[in-house]
C-alpha cells in the first residue's frame, strides 16, 4: 500500500490538472469576452472632428465635421438623403433654401440669414467650405427638414431618423452588448440594459443583427423579446410647405407653333385652320439673347387676343437654341436667373400671356443642378402671378437623368414629354421618330417621378425620310402630307409593322436606298391609346402646320372621348 500512495497522488494530479486544463479551455470558449472594440476604427473615424452617421440603420461611409461647437454635413449628404432643395450659388457665395413662396437666403461662412424680408441669426455658422467642399450645419438643414439625430461620443456618431417608413422593434431582457460580431468573443461595441430598445436589422439562428446606442452590431437571440414591426417615430416639427398647382380641371390639348420672327404672328389663322379642341398653343417666342438673362422676344398682344377669342391659352417658350450663349453661365448666378426671370414675367404681362413653357435642351450634367433651381425660383414668380408653368423634357434615359423631373413634378404645373426623336437627323441611324415602345418607355419612366395629373406627352406631327447612300445616312423631317406624297410619287404602299405601330415604306433608287417609318392618323391613334391607359393630364404635338386635317378629329377623341 505504501507504494500505491505516491502513484495514486500522482495519478490524481494528473487528473486534476487535466481536469483544470480542460475546464480552462472550456471557460475560454464559451466564456464572454468583456474585450472593446476601437469604435475609431470599426467606424472608420480618421480625426476627433469626424463623426459616424448611421441613417435609419445604415452606417455610412459619410461622416459629419464637429467644429465650433456644431455638427455640419456635406451638400452631397443633405441633398441625397434629406433635403434636395438647398442649393450652393457658388458664383455668388450663397446658399439657398426655395419654398413655394420665398428664396431664403445665407451668405456661405456666416450665421445670417434672411427669410420673409428680415435678417436672422443661427446659433452657428449657417455653411462653410472645408477641403473645398461645402458643409451645411446640421440644425439648419434641421429647420426646414423634419428629421431628428441623436448624438453619441467618444467617438462622435450621429443617429439619424427622417421619421419615414417602419421597422422591427425588439426590447432587451437583461443587461447585455452589442457586439461587432456575433459571438461570444467579438469585441464589444456598445453596453445595453434591460429595457433598452434596438432596431432588429436582420434575424440570425443565435444572433441578431440590431441598431442602438450608436452602434450596429450584433446581440444574442435569448436577450431581445420578439420583434414586432412598428412605424418609425413620425418627425413633424417642420410644416412642409405645400406647392399648389395651377393644373387646369380639363385635358391639356396643345400645340406648339413655330414663330421664328415678329412678322411670322402673322401665320397664326393659318397655323390653327386644320386644328379641332385645340385648348392650348405654345408659340416659340422668346430665347435666350446673352449669358446675362436678357432674352429675344417676338410676343404681341394681338397674337393673344386672337387665342383667347379661339378659347385658347397662350403659354410662350422660351429657349435656349442660340450656340453663342452659354446656359449653364446664365443659370449658375442667382442674379442673372432672377433677371431672366423679371424679363419672361413682364413680357407675359405686358401681352396677357397665360403660361411659360421652358424647352432648354442639351443641358451639360454641370447645368443641371443650376436648372433645377431655375424651375425652383421661376415657379415662385409664376405662381403668383397667376402663369402656367410647364417644362418640356426628353424621353427619360441616362443621359437626361440631370433635367431633375422629380423637382419639375413637385415645383411646376405640367411636366412635358417630348415623346420623338427616338432617331433623329444627325443620328446617323435609321429608324422611328417616335416607335410605341420607345413612346410608352418614357411615359413609364416620367411617372416614375411626376404624377400623372401633371404629365403631358408630346406627339410628333412630323415623319423623316431617310436616305442610305453606302456608309453616309441622311434625313429630312417632313410633315405628314409630304410624307405621303412622297411616297405616292415613288408608286410605293406603306404597309403596318407591329413593332413601331406605324405604317413603314422602303425602296430603293439608283445608289440610294431610303426607309420611311410615317406619322399618320394610325400611329398617332396607338400613341394616344397607350396615353389613355396611364391617364395623363393631356398632348402637345410639334408642330402646327405638319399635321393633316384628318389627324385632329383622332385627338379630339382622346380628349373627350
Amino acid at each position: 500500500m505504501k507504494r500505491l500512495i505516491p502513484a495514486l497522488i500522482a495519478i490524481v494530479l494528473i487528473l486534476v490538472i487535466a481536469g483544470a486544463t480542460v475546464g480552462t479551455k472550456i471557460w475560454e470558449k464559451y466564456s464572454y469576452s468583456d474585450e472593446r472594440a476601437d469604435l475609431k476604427e470599426y467606424f472608420h473615424i480618421e480625426s476627433d472632428d469626424q463623426a459616424a452617421l448611421i441613417l435609419q440603420g445604415e452606417s455610412l461611409e459619410e461622416k459629419a465635421i464637429f467644429i465650433d461647437g456644431a455638427f455640419y454635413f456635406s451638400k452631397d449628404f443633405v441633398l441625397s438623403s434629406l433635403n434636395d432643395r438647398f442649393y450652393e450659388d457658388a458664383r455668388e457665395g450663397l446658399l439657398l433654401y426655395t419654398t413655394p413662396t420665398e428664396i431664403i437666403k445665407s451668405e456661405i461662412g456666416t450665421g445670417i440669414y434672411t427669410e420673409s424680408g428680415e435678417n436672422r441669426s443661427a446659433d452657428a455658422i449657417i455653411s462653410r467650405y472645408m477641403d473645398d467642399k461645402l458643409y451645411i450645419s446640421a440644425d439648419y438643414v434641421k429647420q426646414y427638414t423634419n428629421f431628428d439625430y441623436e448624438i453619441f461620443d467618444k467617438p462622435y456618431r450621429l443617429m439619424i431618423s427622417t421619421g419615414k417608413g417602419t421597422y422591427r422593434r425588439a426590447s432587451v431582457s437583461e443587461n447585455s452588448a452589442i457586439r461587432k460580431k456575433g459571438g461570444v468573443k467579438s469585441p464589444i461595441l456598445v453596453d445595453v440594459s434591460q429595457g433598452d430598445e434596438v432596431a432588429v436589422l436582420e434575424e440570425l439562428e443565435d444572433w441578431d443583427k440590431v441598431c442602438a446606442k450608436g452602434a450596429i452590431g450584433y446581440i444574442e437571440k435569448k436577450h431581445l423579446s420578439d420583434p414586432e414591426e412598428v412605424p418609425v417615430p413620425a418627425i413633424n416639427h417642420y410644416d412642409e410647405p405645400e406647392y399648389t398647382s395651377l393644373t387646369r380641371d380639363y385635358m391639356i390639348n396643345m400645340a406648339w407653333h413655330q414663330v421664328m420672327s415678329a412678322a411670322a404672328n402673322s401665320t397664326f389663322d393659318d397655323a390653327i385652320a386644320k386644328t379641332k379642341g385645340l385648348n392650348v398653343i405654345s408659340p416659340t417666342w422668346f430665347s435666350l439673347s446673352d449669358n446675362y438673362g436678357n432674352i429675344k422676344c417676338f410676343a404681341t398682344t394681338d397674337y393673344v387676343a386672337k387665342a383667347h377669342k379661339k378659347g385658347m391659352e397662350v403659354w410662350g417658350l422660351v429657349d435656349n437654341f442660340d450656340p453663342n450663349i452659354s446656359t449653364l453661365e446664365v443659370l449658375s448666378s442667382l442674379t442673372t436667373r432672377q433677371n431672366l426671370i423679371d424679363n419672361l414675367i413682364r413680357e407675359a404681362g405686358a401681352c396677357g400671356m397665360d403660361g411659360i413653357n421652358i424647352d432648354f435642351e442639351q443641358l451639360s450634367g454641370e447645368t443641371g443642378p443650376h436648372f433645377e433651381e431655375f424651375i425652383r425660383e421661376l415657379s415662385i414668380t409664376c405662381r403668383a402671378s397667376g402663369l402656367v408653368l410647364s417644362v418640356d423634357n426628353y424621353v427619360p434615359t441616362e443621359s437626361s437623368d440631370h433635367y431633375g423631373r422629380k423637382t419639375q413634378g413637385e415645383v411646376a404645373d405640367y411636366v412635358i414629354i417630348m415623346g420623338y426623336d427616338e432617331h433623329w437627323g444627325s443620328g446617323g441611324v435609321a429608324g422611328s421618330v417616335a416607335s410605341i415602345d420607345f413612346v410608352e418607355n418614357g411615359i413609364q419612366k416620367t411617372l416614375e417621378e411626376v404624377p400623372a395629373s401633371k404629365v403631358i406627352n408630346a406627339l410628333p406631327f412630323y415623319t423623316r425620310i431617310w436616305e442610305t447612300n453606302g456608309s453616309t445616312v441622311t434625313s429630312e423631317a417632313v410633315g405628314m402630307d409630304v410624307a405621303a406624297t412622297f411616297l405616292a410619287n415613288q408608286g410605293v404602299s406603306a404597309s403596318w409593322d407591329d413593332t413601331t405601330c406605324q405604317n413603314y415604306a422602303e425602296f430603293q433608287s439608283g445608289n440610294s436606298f431610303y426607309q420611311v417609318w410615317l406619322e399618320d392618323d394610325a400611329s398617332i391613334g396607338v400613341k394616344l391609346d397607350i396615353m389613355k391607359k396611364y391617364n395623363l393630364a393631356g398632348v402637345s404635338a410639334w408642330k402646327l402646320g405638319f399635321e393633316t386635317a384628318s389627324v385632329w378629329d383622332v385627338i379630339d377623341s382622346y380628349v373627350n372621348g
